[in-house]
């Protein structure tokens, strides 16, 4: 993607300084001040107010979230007409600045734009590439709280490409409706938001559905409210802070099977009305899936769970926060196949969901835990055993070191490459020979534990596991995380890596 010079600049002021810009005057977004403008006056704080930062440093995707506010809520009004159909929508963000603020930005890609408000007056809104940058009419002072609102025509045609695992994602096309498939940062493309994984707010829904059809989100369906000319309008709490990534939000002629899972857990699958009796098995093993894994990692940290199927010709699954998508043909083939894929997004719950990534370069955290899991699950299920599973990735790990990067050292473009999923469980497959079964399982459990409803990153990990474990693992973590070699495994002298090929 082609970035101009100005988003260049803004990019290098996030990362030097930790995703805070501290200037001193009114800039325009090349950065420099307007001819004869007065830099604003000084805030409670006793500092101009000064810009938000346009992102939050992050080394592989400097600016996605954004600085200089936190989130509180989001409240999304989608209008969806048709499959591919442009809509009316609106987004509606409560926040709360965290410095005196002249000006902030907003992740927003597509769309046509409207009219944007900060607490109910015209607000000066400027594109930059994927960012919306917006000045109040009026400075915000640190620690206010303020109300943006945000009215567009939402595309929902609007996907882009990827060469790894994700392959396309944003609006993904139904027969008859839409899903999102928002991960990594797709979720601009939906609405204005701060699209990181680490950055959550409570979102409410309101989407309205012709006919017939049905709309779907993450959480709680809280009300279901009849329009003119037999629209619905469907509301939809998220119940916890959800992240961009993790939202969702689809419509289509679906079925509504609700369950119960461990402790009367509420379940809800959403699956397209031709498809409820030919998934109907693999669904049905959620209830075991979830008493699997509370055992490993302890309760379920959401209040409600289930499955959407996707009718989609994309092979992806994705983590959406409390209704994971599942694409059709996973859950019509082999069932132990289906019965990993569907192990390997409920534990995201635990480990991606609940346990936030701090930067992208800790995906390993997320997808190696959750490989690692749907792999031994699969392993006393019915399919290959854990030890053969693991040999096979251990051969095959410096060949993967130099293709996609060591675990803990991807580039974007190899995000999602094998190296986070199989070669990342194979991290934890070392740690847990390395302590024994005890302290690994001691260790997983306290992860999640500690940094349920947070954020977390690496280091976080390799301290934790060295606390519970009892012995510092920094020397023995960091060559298996970092680092063109792969080391021995413990307990497996016989084990080799193959020559890597160029």
């Amino acid at each position: 993607m082609q970035i101009t010079t100005a988003r260049v600049r803004r990019a290098a002021l996030a990362l030097a300084l930790g995703g805070t810009v501290a200037l001193t005057c009114h800039t325009v977004l090349a950065g420099l001040p307007r001819e004869g403008h007065r830099s604003p006056a000084p805030g409670p704080s006793g500092l101009a107010p000064a810009p938000g930062a346009p992102g939050i440093g992050d080394p592989l995707m400097p600016l996605d979230g954004n600085g200089g506010y936190t989130v509180r809520r989001y409240t999304l009004d989608l209008d969806w007409r048709a499959p591919g159909t442009p809509f009316p929508a609106g987004t509606t963000i409560a926040a709360t600045a965290t410095q005196d603020l002249s000006r902030f930005d907003l992740d927003f890609a597509g769309n046509t734009l409207h009219r944007v408000t900060v607490d109910g007056a015209p607000a000066t809104a400027v594109r930059d590439g994927d960012e919306l940058v917006v000045t109040p009419a009026h400075p915000i002072p640190h620690g206010g709280a303020f109300t943006v609102r945000v009215t567009y025509t939402a595309d929902p045609t609007g996907r882009r490409q990827r060469t790894d695992a994700i392959r396309e994602y944003g609006w993904v096309p139904t027969p008859d409706g839409t899903l999102i498939y928002a991960q990594p940062d797709g979720a601009k493309l939906v609405f204005p938001v701060n699209d990181h994984p680490s950055l959550r707010a409570p979102v409410t829904f309101h989407i309205t559905t012709p006919p017939g059809l049905r709309a779907v989100a993450n959480g709680r369906l809280v009300d279901r409210a009849g329009q003119p000319g037999g629209r619905v309008r469907w509301t939809y709490d998220s119940e916890e802070p959800i992240a961009g990534p993790q939202g969702q939000v689809g419509q289509g002629g679906f079925t509504f099977a609700d369950g119960r899972g461990p402790h009367g857990l509420p379940l809800r699958d959403v699956v397209p009305d031709g498809l409820v009796a030919d998934t109907g098995a693999a669904r049905s093993r959620t209830p075991d899936h979830l008493a699997w894994l509370e055992r490993r990692l302890g309760p379920y940290p959401f209040p409600r769970y289930g499955v959407l199927v996707g009718d989609t010709d994309l092979p992806v699954a994705l983590e959406t926060q409390s209704l994971s998508v599942v694409p059709k043909d996973d859950l019509l083939g082999d069932p132990v196949d289906a019965e990993r894929n569907l192990v390997h997004e409920l534990t995201h719950h635990w480990t991606g969901d609940s346990v936030a990534i701090r930067r992208w370069s800790d995906l390993w955290l997320s997808e190696g835990h959750a490989r690692y899991y749907e792999r031994l699950y699969a392993a006393e299920h019915g399919g290959v055993a854990m030890a053969d599973a693991m040999r096979a990735a251990y051969e095959q790990h410096d060949q993967w070191r130099h293709d996609d990067g060591a675990p803990a050292e991807p580039t974007e473009p190899t995000l999602f490459k094998v190296m986070r999923y199989d070669g990342s469980a194979l991290v934890l497959y070392a740690l847990r020979e390395k302590v024994g079964d005890e302290a690994f399982d001691r260790i997983e459990r306290t992860w999640v534990t500690r940094y349920r409803g947070r954020a977390a990153g690496t280091r976080d990990f390799v301290a934790l596991a060295s606390e519970v474990a009892g012995e510092d693992l920094t020397p023995f973590l960091t060559p298996w995380l970092y680092g063109p070699d792969t080391p021995e495994m413990p307990g497996h002298p016989d084990w080799h890596v193959d020559p890597v090929e160029d």
